[in-house]
């Protein structure tokens, strides 16, 4: 049998007696298990995030916080997610996929352990920032295991898949969050909270150690022996003889990482594209994400000059229970995208749904003009912008961003776009308050649209489309 290269197996459709071939390459078992433990670290960090959302009124309470000390809480998991993509990212094409891998789950264990026994503000910071390290890293290593794994023809499907655990994590976070409190209502019941995914995140741990390496990486390091075994448990079979196909190529083997080869030639096209959308989506994302439980309190009824513990609770609660309940918008967006990205490519639906989001602001602001407030059209502003968001933005990015990057430079490149989103995120996370309260939603909603249609163009202009594309070809 002729050597062939790891996306050749892969992409392989088996013939028939009779000549009959199926439409298209089947996984296998372990495929499978490798998309399913992928999607842990997403729906971790839809749990966490969400839950921690539930927690904080309650952590405030109890440790008499400040308004300085409610930032760093709110924005330390965040401000790891943007070190952990860009630092430990980086280590998936240095070290393997699998270790790093691995070894994100059990830091998140240890963090949430750490988080739950935290005794003030201070140790619940860094404790909550290296839950963040931990979910960073997942951020690139998650898309490139998947990716490195799947047949061309349905990667965008898979991988979008995975990603939509992250809106069933943010879901389940918060219903979780809301039944816990309600059969314990007391302040320390957040310490729960953060207990509760300790045991699944281990089992997760456990299930990842079983994976194989990913044969992309093994043949850009030029172990192909190695990758020929790992590629054979990947498929479920032993005939497998690969071709190093960077010599085969290139006449020799390029095995060097640097940071600045994410910036030269074709690669600074791929960086623009990955990275500066993700930035302008966080601003917006995070900024409405931010504001929407204003809206809830004001819909649900939250007495919001209710300073006693019961109080504090109660519209806890009420919060809790609201958010789980329009947080299902999410789920609707993402399924669009699950099934469209693969028919109507990246590009489109990332510019599609930039458009979108800035409708859905500029609607959302209309309902709030004169010192009038109009719920029914400000809800329907804000539906539509998570629709939108899921549907474009906020999942074709993350696709974008594992796919738009040679094998050698993918960690690296991933992670890089992963932590420029999260600058958007963390500056929202400081300054959306500050500037909602001194300009208003009437001032301040149009500005993030803008943001929104910058990124339609940006995507437009830089735009490499990857639809289809088999990782060889990038």
């Amino acid at each position: 049998m002729a050597k062939r290269s790891v996306q050749a197996y892969i992409e392989e459709v088996p013939c028939w007696e009779g000549g009959a071939r199926l439409a298209g390459p089947p996984l296998s078992g372990m495929q499978w298990l490798v998309w399913s433990l992928a999607t842990a670290g997403k729906f971790f960090e839809g749990l966490i995030v969400f839950m921690g959302g539930v927690a904080l009124p309650l952590i405030s309470e109890q440790f008499a916080m400040t308004s300085t000390d409610k930032g760093l809480v709110t924005a330390a998991t965040l401000a790891g997610i943007l070190v952990g993509a860009l630092a430990l990212g980086g280590l998936a094409d240095r070290l393997g996929r699998k270790p790093v891998f691995i070894g994100e789950m059990v830091l998140l264990a240890l963090a949430l352990v750490a988080a739950a026994m935290s005794s003030g503000t201070s140790s619940l910071v860094a404790a909550l920032f290296v839950i963040g390290l931990a979910l960073g890293a997942d951020y690139p290593t998650a898309h490139l295991v998947i990716s490195e794994s799947i047949p061309a023809a349905v990667r965008g499907r898979l991988v979008l898949g995975a990603f939509s655990f992250q809106a069933l994590g943010a879901v389940l976070g918060t219903a979780i969050a809301a039944v816990v409190l309600g059969s314990k209502p007391e302040l320390g019941t957040w310490r729960i909270f953060y207990l509760l995914p300790v045991v699944p995140v281990l089992l997760v741990v456990w299930g990842r150690l079983f994976l194989p390496e990913s044969s992309h990486w093994l043949v850009s390091k030029g172990r192909v022996k190695k990758a020929e075994k790992h590629l054979g448990k990947l498929l479920g079979r032993k005939d497998v003889e690969l071709l190093d196909l960077e010599i085969a190529e290139e006449g020799h083997i390029s095995r060097s990482q640097d940071w600045r080869q994410l910036f030269q030639g074709k690669m600074q096209r791929a960086t623009i594209l990955a990275s500066v959308p993700w930035f302008l989506q966080d601003l917006s994302t995070y900024g409405i994400g931010i504001f929407t439980p204003v809206i809830i309190a004001a819909a649900f009824g939250a007495n919001a000059n209710a300073h006693t513990v019961a109080a504090v609770i109660h519209n806890d609660l009420i919060g809790a229970r609201g958010t789980a309940l329009v947080d299902l918008g999410f789920l609707v967006g993402i399924a669009c995208a699950i099934f469209l990205t693969d028919r109507w490519g990246r590009i489109p639906l990332q510019i599609f749904g930039f458009v979108g989001c800035a409708a859905g602001m500029m609607i959302a602001a209309a309902g709030n003009r004169n010192g009038q407030s109009h719920l029914v059209v400000i809800v329907t502003g804000f539906v539509l912008f998570q629709f939108m968001t899921n549907l474009g933005p906020n999942a074709q990015t993350y696709l974008l961003a594992g796919e738009v990057f040679p094998t050698r430079l993918r960690g690296l490149g991933a992670g890089l776009a992963a932590a420029t989103g999260k600058v958007g995120a963390v500056l929202t996370a400081f300054f959306f308050p500050t500037l909602l309260a001194t300009w208003g939603t009437e001032r301040l909603l149009p500005l993030l649209a803008l943001t929104s249609l910058l990124g339609a163009v940006i995507t437009w202009i830089y735009r490499i489309e990857t639809t289809g594309v088999d990782m060889e070809s990038i």
